[in-house]
């Protein structure tokens, strides 16, 4: 847990030896051991007490609800509330005339009317700054050329 080689455990050992004194070495051993197994208890103890919490909380349905969250796929979500029976993206896939007509295959789309342009001429509206050229002025001034 903290890392000590044997080398620095020793280290510890021969200072606590000539500060603690051989006299009272094997009461502070017997100290400091039974501060080491109340730690370890309480570390226990309080490792025993979050798992009781985890248990009590239920937390099994919050992993199962943050799964569901994980897995979930908003696209076919989306396409089923928009698009329940299919008909837009058969439409967006397939020849707009056949959806239209409500038949599909190639056998009767022959027989459907197909959809031509309107025939090519001219527009029904010209902008009059389009047709005619605008008109040059018959005297410019010297002064209002630009150079």
């Amino acid at each position: 847990m903290f890392d000590f080689a044997w080398s620095e455990i020793a280290l510890i050992g021969v200072v606590a030896l000539v500060a603690i004194g051989p006299k009272d070495m094997p009461v502070a051993i017997r100290t400091v051991a039974g501060m080491v197994k109340k730690a370890r208890k309480m570390a226990s103890e309080f490792q025993t007490h979050v798992d009781q919490m985890v248990k009590d909380a239920d937390l099994g349905d919050l992993k199962n609800q943050i799964n569901d969250i994980r897995n979930f796929d908003i696209k076919s979500t989306l396409e089923n509330a928009v698009d329940p029976d299919g008909t837009l993206r058969d439409t967006f896939n397939g020849n707009p005339l056949d959806a239209a007509s409500g038949t599909s295959g190639t056998a009767t789309a022959a027989a459907a009317p197909r959809w031509e342009p309107p025939a090519k001429g001219p527009p029904a509206f010209i902008p009059p700054e389009i047709t005619e050229p605008p008109v040059p002025p018959a005297f410019i001034p010297p002064d209002a050329v630009r150079r």
